[in-house]
């Protein structure tokens, strides 16, 4: 069974210093590996994020909506930056960042699962990200992809089309075989009419 490549990742330390701005950080991993977007989980909220351009300048759902979170260190619980072929998630133990880089090739053997997303509606669009909110529940979150590419079914009051792309992979013992999921990362932001992992 062909794994993925994991490694943990220590060039960080310029965060914690302030030599580097976690955006400078994070459009350096999205560069080096391809990555197209983020998604992070701080205090205060959710945050998407889409590196744009040759140079992946990162763009997140609090810079187009400043009613929503923004992307701080000093809040930051977890973020996952992720593409196609590999993602960098960063998170914090005891306040100090740890990091690790999770990347596979054709060969690489995994589960593919399409997660359902908050958002029953769009309430506006702006620099292709749309402030998507939940029924009455009042849950906004803003995903970086336009209107027009999300389809909700007004026929349908329980209609989420929004996916997040997941690569889960197996391990198995070769004592026992007992097979477990021992590794997950995060590979497309996507809708369930045009599913791609």
């Amino acid at each position: 069974m062909n794994k993925p490549y994991c490694q943990h990742i220590n060039d960080f330390k310029a965060i914690v210093d302030g030599d580097r701005t976690l955006h400078e950080w994070l459009q350096e991993q999205a560069k080096q590996y391809q990555l197209k977007y983020l998604l992070a989980h701080a205090d205060d909220g959710v945050i998407w994020g889409e590196f744009r351009g040759e140079n992946y300048n990162l763009v997140t759902s609090g810079d187009v909506f400043p009613e929503l979170t923004n992307l701080r260190y000093e809040t930051l619980q977890q973020c996952r930056a992720f593409g196609r072929d590999a993602e960098v998630m960063l998170w914090k133990v005891d306040q100090y960042p740890k990091a690790r880089l999770i990347k596979d090739d054709a060969q690489t053997e995994y589960i593919p699962e399409s997660q359902i997303l908050w958002g029953t509606q769009v309430e506006k669009t702006e620099n292709n990200f749309s402030l998507v909110s939940d029924g009455q529940q009042g849950l906004r979150h803003g995903v970086p992809l336009p209107k027009s590419s999300i389809n909700f079914d007004s026929n349908r009051i329980l209609d989420r089309p929004l996916r997040l792309s997941v690569r889960h992979y197996i391990d198995c013992d070769e004592e026992t075989g007992l097979a477990r999921i021992y590794l997950s990362r995060l590979v497309n932001l996507t809708t369930f009419k045009e599913i791609k992992l």
